[in-house]
């Protein structure tokens, strides 16, 4: 319970009443590498805070996975639309490891926020968080090129590069899998004077 208190106190100022009421509405999960946590067409009613390891939103397209994004260790896996609109989940996320999440139902959130009112605060804030990483991703890929984005990762989000296969890697960033390994190649060689 450790994990999902930190996960809860980097949103918000909460207090230990709050924290405390809260908690027992969290369920433990276990997932083995390749595990669905949602899937595509489902409806997704549940939020996801990761305690250990990490995950893939992908859907298919032309018979192929692309890879939309990718949930670390203290971050907030779901699908907004599907959520907020209690519509069939557009992709699946899948374990990329073992994982540990603490999953929370919408009915006990809302639940939960009409009781203590405070926890409406952290809830918005990590809707803030989602929202403003989907937001950074949308520009990296209208503004920069293949190698821009790759940059970007590599200053930004270097676990990214250190956790995830080139070929997911490739898939996330737009590009086949040859090109990346193209651009991976060029940065890693020292610059010749």
């Amino acid at each position: 319970m450790e994990d999902i208190i930190k996960n809860i106190k980097q949103m918000s100022v909460l207090s230990a009443e709050s924290i405390a009421f809260m908690l027992p509405f969290f369920t433990k999960l276990e997932y083995r590498k390749g595990e669905e946590i949602i899937k595509e067409g489902k409806p997704c009613q549940s939020l996801y805070m990761i305690a250990q390891g990490f995950c893939r939103a992908y859907n298919v397209q032309n018979g192929e996975e692309v890879n939309l994004e990718f949930f670390f260790e203290h971050e907030t896996v779901t699908n907004k639309n599907s959520y907020l609109f209690n519509k069939p989940s557009d992709f699946t996320v899948v374990a990329c490891e073992p994982m540990v999440v603490y999953k929370i139902d919408k009915a006990d959130i809302l639940y939960v926020i009409g009781q203590r009112p405070e926890i409406e605060l952290a809830g918005k804030k990590n809707l803030e968080i989602i929202v403003a990483k989907q937001e950074r991703q949308l520009q990296l890929f209208r503004i920069l090129t293949a190698k821009g984005r790759y940059e970007f990762l590599e200053k930004n989000n270097p676990e990214i590069l250190q956790r995830i296969s080139i070929s997911q890697l490739a898939s996330y960033l737009g590009v086949k899998r040859e090109t990346l390994s193209r651009i991976r190649n060029k940065r890693m060689r020292p610059a010749i004077l």
